[in-house]
């Protein structure tokens, strides 16, 4: 995964408060910004340590480019009655139904086959329509937290490792990390992403538990666990923003760590 940003500043645009995360790379040739189309996120990519300052005052030129590129990011998806949203990377559509026998079977939320349907596959919720957003979060973080899990144990077991905890959050700059005291830590987000993204995702933080590098050991060890892990790693750079859409509120700004999007670059930079 990406680097954590070196600093995160504020640009207002739109009446919108819209975070820039500021990245260093040295193999970068000149001050870069990329708006991010599917996540609505700005990065900025300074080539020097020392040009953070430069990097920022340059993004913040760009206003007027950025709220156009901005302009055509699609719009957020609330977990309302009616929406459409990604589960296991297949399309559900979110029903609100008031029925309590139902409830008392399956409890406040829970997901029903296409073959019953008749279409796609739903994930139905009970209760107050008010807390339909909450209960369907609520919901895909649980699925999240199992899924994960089950996936990250069964890669340290093929590592011979042992997570000290694993814990399932709603970032906005990776997917998951692994701390040196073996703690994971992964975002819920991954359970609307299909089976073998999560799967890569989990595999290769348990791999930082034997490297904490992306050096050629650890890829080898990733490989090992998913030959073709390649396809997912590009699924997340190219999908993965747009996950960040789904339960947010409507003229929500959205944050992502990957992605090509559209960029700007300075002729300068030291």
């Amino acid at each position: 995964m990406k680097s954590a940003p070196l600093h995160i500043d504020y640009m207002q645009i739109d009446g919108r408060n819209v975070p820039v995360a500021i990245r260093h790379n040295p193999r970068a040739r000149r001050i870069i910004v990329r708006v991010d189309l599917a996540a609505g996120s700005v990065q900025v990519t300074a080539p020097s340590k020392r040009s953070l300052a430069q990097a920022l005052s340059f993004a913040r030129e760009q206003r007027d480019w950025i709220a156009e590129r901005l302009g055509q990011v699609p719009p957020p998806v609330p977990f309302v009655d009616g929406a459409i949203i990604p589960f296991k990377g297949e399309d559900h559509l979110i029903r609100h139904v008031s029925d309590p026998v139902m409830r008392r079977r399956y409890g406040p939320v829970w997901r029903v086959d296409a073959e019953e349907t008749g279409g796609l596959p739903e994930i139905r919720a009970t209760g107050a329509a008010s807390f339909l957003q909450r209960r369907v979060g609520d919901w895909l973080k649980v699925q999240a937290r199992a899924e994960l899990n089950e996936r990250a144990l069964y890669h340290a077991d093929q590592f011979d490792v042992r997570p000290s905890r694993i814990t399932v959050r709603d970032t906005t700059t990776r997917w998951g990390s692994c701390a040196p005291s073996r703690a994971l830590s992964f975002s819920w987000r991954l359970i609307m992403a299909p089976p073998h993204v999560l799967d890569y995702v989990a595999a290769h933080e348990v791999a930082h538990i034997r490297h904490m590098n992306h050096g050629a050991r650890f890829w080898a060890l990733v490989r090992q666990a998913i030959p073709n892990y390649e396809t997912a790693k590009r699924w997340l750079e190219n999908s993965g923003p747009g996950l960040h859409r789904y339960g947010a509120e409507p003229l929500g700004v959205f944050a992502g760590d990957f992605g090509d999007g559209s960029q700007a670059e300075a002729d300068g930079g030291d």
